[in-house]
């Protein structure tokens, strides 16, 4: 059996807050496997503790219970060689070059100027920087510096990306871009496991979805089967309809002009359809509602 390149057991963690020492959970009994080579979107709302369990995996905060192996084996100094991590909000030596900034932070990693040199390039090419890598990062779009920020990550070619809400803040293009990047690095035979509140990018990129809110785990789906899953009804929407009560079951929404169907059945919506053509209505829309995420995993949860 292939071990799990990362694995979470039962770790828990609270903080103390404010002037008495409030407790909050932030992670509680958190128990997960990111397998190896997949792409692992790790959901929830904001103060879920998705931070939380990246800075649990990273040693930047101690877990008060529980265990974290990497690639079988205890989350110590010598796995987290093996892990680069883009957090939320990085920070740049603004006054550095793209390749400058690459080229310290590969220091940092204890990589050789031989090593360094071979591997920028390659990093500035794979991110699409390589036009831009003598341009001092203040001039860089937001987006650009999401960018370096992963080139940052990947300087000594780790196994594991974590990366913390890498799309925030970025323009259309932006993501496009970002999403390219991450799918290369499965093509790299990276592991790469990325936190978002943004359902697309999820659906676009991931191999599996997890979600978590107020700290616990609500459950770890297979995004094609979660694509299926969601589907709950099937809307039609139509006008010039001779005899609406016809359909008076299925009606969700009526206008003077227009009528919004509900039908449980994608097979029965249309031939639903085509009668609403035949009886000389037009049908100006057809798609599958779609119930949320969250409310998704906490279906499968039982709460």
């Amino acid at each position: 059996m292939i071990e799990p390149a990362i694995s979470f057991n039962r770790v828990s963690k609270t903080y103390r807050t404010g002037f008495w020492g409030k407790s909050f959970i932030a992670l509680d009994d958190l128990s997960f496997e990111v397998r190896r080579g997949e792409i692992l979107g790790y959901l929830g709302p904001n103060g879920s503790g998705k931070t939380t369990t990246f800075k649990v995996l990273l040693d930047l905060i101690r877990p008060d219970t529980g265990s974290i192996t990497v690639f079988g084996g205890p989350a110590d100094q010598q796995a987290r060689e093996r892990i680069g991590f883009l957090p939320e909000n990085p920070y740049f030596y603004m006054y550095l070059t793209a390749a400058e900034s690459l080229h310290f932070h590969g220091r940092l990693r204890g990589m050789s100027r031989d090593e360094r040199k071979s591997r920028i390039p390659e990093l500035l090419h794979l991110v699409g920087l390589d036009h831009a890598e003598g341009r001092a990062l203040r001039k860089f779009s937001r987006g650009m510096l999401q960018r370096i920020g992963i080139a940052q990550a990947m300087v000594n070619d780790p196994d594991i990306l974590i990366l913390d809400e890498p799309m925030s803040g970025l323009d259309p293009s932006g993501r496009k871009q970002m999403r390219d990047i991450i799918l290369g690095c499965r093509d790299l035979g990276k592991t790469v496991v990325f936190s978002s509140h943004i359902l697309s990018d999820v659906e676009v990129m991931c191999d599996r979805a997890a979600m978590i809110r107020q700290g616990k785990l609500q459950g770890i789906v297979q995004v094609g089967e979660m694509l299926d899953s969601r589907i709950t009804h099937w809307e039609i929407s139509c006008t010039n309809l001779p005899d609406a009560s016809r359909y008076a079951g299925c009606i969700a929404q009526q206008t003077k002009n227009q009528l919004l169907l509900k039908v449980g059945d994608e097979a029965e919506a249309k031939n639903m359809m085509w009668d609403i053509e035949q009886s000389g209505g037009r049908v100006l829309s057809f798609g599958p509602l779609r119930t949320s995420l969250e409310d998704l995993f906490i279906n499968q949860s039982g709460e």
